[in-house]
């Protein structure tokens, strides 16, 4: 029997929108709370069979129960989720699968009798480049008529997927201006007719109706009355199921895709500087949870996968990070690739600013990882020396960081376009700006190279 101290128990804020449940944080684990109004969907859940279908698929997180004093209220406690991450710094490919993921588990749901209540992108999760549903209290009974998510669906998924096809994969990061899916009307007059039929049907019409009728019934008190038969409905998901299947992003090429055939390092300089990373990390072992920031194909994050390490790899470049995710897909490591421009990341957003957390507020790494990142950040975006080094001291214990000096030809390129107003972007400077928030712990000029691989620990 487990006994939940109060006074260590850290609720999560969001929570407050779900009327069956409460998570909370205690002594490092996620818990989920079951309240008795929740019991009986609950009850279905697990004897009907569909939560040993949706395991068995791989759809759902498993959960063991927890015994506890209070027996009016259920606890469970669910496979933990190495790293909480958000649709707007998802690639369209993860999107695509959490929005396939969602799907299925409506049609399997509706196979032994309940249905999804709620269809928010914000409920699944990737862990080891798998897409999961992690709301356990996401289910309801169903009963015949129109997908009550349908709606929330199409704001959370299926919009945000049309525009980062049909006009921009960077219109993703409208999620984070709309925390409850992107408004149809918006989205419709974003695509302009593009995204075929299916885009017509499921954004168009769709809201065409929530203007005409509201969001949440009708007019006056007068809802439209529709009907729609359990074949109907499983056909129509079926019919988004394969919707979303077919959509193809056309290929592209940005600055940082191809990132490592347009390097200046020779093969041989590449394979030391990998060695080189995989000592430094051996130094701060044990290490459970590394952030490798400019990560791009992921390289350098799988040296601290090697070592049993759970790697976040945040790359700007949404074509470095869908070949990173593809690779984590199809082999199933320790690996979450994301989104992020470090000018400008995820912040906090939400009511109060409390229900989407930044990043540092989620979980903090054992390790950042930091390679051929730091004289973009000085020079392309003019960002001091002192303001990064204090910034990172503040997110990690180690810091392997790379020192890109202006006689490098990479950096050359970026002061072919600007007037060099950078006095103290050089060794020494580098070096004394990151000393006042670290300890120098080791540093190594990378063979074949005029770069300089340095191992900080933060003070």
């Amino acid at each position: 029997m487990i006994s939940i101290d109060t006074a260590k128990q850290e609720n999560e804020f969001s929570s407050f929108r779900d009327p069956s449940g409460l998570v909370f944080e205690h002594d490092g684990l996620v818990y989920r709370k079951i309240y008795p109004v929740y019991m009986n969907q609950y009850r279905h859940l697990m004897s009907s069979g569909l939560y040993d279908a949706l395991i068995t698929a791989r759809l759902l997180v498993p959960h063991e129960t927890v015994n506890q004093e209070n027996l009016n209220e259920l606890l469970i406690l669910p496979e933990q989720v190495p790293f909480i991450s958000y649709p707007y710094e998802w690639c369209f490919e993860q999107y695509q699968d959490a929005a396939l993921t969602t799907l299925r588990i409506q049609l399997l749901a509706m196979q032994f009798g309940m249905a999804l209540k709620d269809a928010s992108a914000y409920n699944i999760q990737f862990i080891n480049g798998h897409a999961v549903l992690i709301d356990t209290l996401s289910f309801e009974m169903y009963k015949e008529g129109p997908w009550v998510a349908y709606g929330q669906f199409c704001r959370h998924f299926f919009a945000p997927l049309m525009l980062m096809l049909h006009v921009d994969q960077r219109m993703g990061k409208l999620m984070q201006e709309y925390i409850d899916g992107i408004p149809l009307d918006l989205a419709d007059r974003l695509l302009r007719g593009k995204g075929g039929f299916a885009a017509w049907q499921h954004i168009h019409i769709h809201a065409m109706a929530v203007t005409r009728y509201g969001q949440a019934g009708g007019k006056a008190g007068e809802p439209p009355r529709l009907t729609l038969s359990k074949a109907m409905l499983v056909a129509m998901i079926e019919s988004l199921i394969r919707s979303v299947q077919s959509l193809k992003p056309k290929k592209q090429i940005t600055e940082w895709g191809d990132y490592y055939s347009a390097t200046n390092y020779t093969d041989n300089s590449a394979q030391q500087k990998e060695a080189l990373v995989g000592r430094y990390l051996d130094r701060t072992a044990p290490v459970s949870l590394v952030w490798d920031f400019g990560a791009n194909d992921g390289r350098y994050s799988r040296c601290a996968i090697g070592q049993g390490a759970y790697a976040v790899a945040f790359d700007i470049d949404p074509v470095a990070v869908s070949r990173n995710y593809f690779a984590a897909r199809k082999s199933g490591e320790k690996m979450l690739p994301l989104l992020l421009d470090l000018t400008c990341p995820s912040p906090a957003i939400g009511f109060a600013n409390r229900e989407r957390k930044t990043i540092a507020q989620r979980k903090r790494p054992d390790v950042v990882l930091m390679l051929a990142v730091v004289h973009h950040l000085a020079i392309s975006n003019n960002l001091p020396l002192e303001m990064l080094a204090a910034w990172l001291s503040s997110l990690c214990k180690y810091l392997i960081i790379e020192f890109v000096p202006k006689s490098d030809s990479q950096v050359g390129l970026l002061l072919k376009t600007r007037i060099d107003i950078f006095p103290d972007y050089h060794e020494k400077g580098f070096e004394l700006a990151f000393s006042k928030y670290f300890q120098l712990c080791k540093k190594t000029l990378i063979p074949q190279s005029e770069r300089t691989l340095y191992l900080f620990k933060a003070t």
